[in-house]
């Protein structure tokens, strides 16, 4: 039974959050606006904020369901990290969206977080760091994910679980390679902090 777990938990991983409240919303398909990525970041740039908070929060929900699912019937620690792995690698490669998914920051958030919240808090702290530090979301990304194997280490114990953070954080550094190419040419679209734009606008 508990070796479905991990097949289900891509099946649910492939429910395309991005493309499903756009239908919702009467947005356009994010795959054909702005980066093209189906992501709660893409449909905020179509400007409907309900639209993105709910695509965050159902990508979010892909990863933290099948973990607690999988939680409740096993304990066997690689079913859980393959399971954990299942969901994000749904969300990147979706079955029924041909394979055209997002970045996974979320999901991976979500996956953490079931697995143990301790470190689902670090890695949002982290990343609103050095989102608000450096003030690229991409950065931000690609910064947590790159230290998101200590935290597994520390909270996590277990082979199975750093190996886990490990390919996870390899998939988003590589799913951010475009973001990081804009980087190096200063290319790249700053966070629009409070306040911050009012400021720039005037000069100062």
């Amino acid at each position: 039974m508990e070796y479905l777990l991990p097949p289900l938990a891509y099946l649910m991983g492939s429910i395309s959050s991005a493309i499903l409240v756009s239908r919702v919303f009467a947005m356009p398909d994010p795959r054909t606006v702005g980066s093209g990525n189906p992501g709660a970041t893409n449909i905020l740039r179509q400007g409907n904020k309900a639209a993105a908070v709910t695509t965050l929060l159902g990508d979010i929900a892909k990863g933290v369901i099948p973990v607690l699912l999988a939680q409740a019937l096993t304990h066997n620690p690689w079913v859980l990290a393959l399971v954990a792995l299942s969901a994000f690698i749904g969300h990147l490669f979706p079955l029924f969206f041909k394979f055209e998914g997002g970045k996974g920051v979320a999901t991976a958030l979500g996956v953490f977080l079931a697995l143990n919240p301790w470190m689902g808090v670090a890695l949002m702290l982290t990343w609103l760091l050095a989102a608000v530090g450096f003030r690229y979301s991409s950065l931000a990304a690609v910064l947590t994910a790159a230290v998101s194997p200590l935290y597994a280490w520390y909270f996590i114990p277990g082979l199975p679980f750093l190996l886990l953070s490990m390919l996870i954080a390899a998939f988003l550094i590589w799913r951010h390679r475009t973001n990081i190419q804009r980087l190096f040419r200063g290319e790249e679209d700053r966070i629009k902090l409070i306040g911050t734009a009012d400021r720039e606008k005037s000069g100062h």
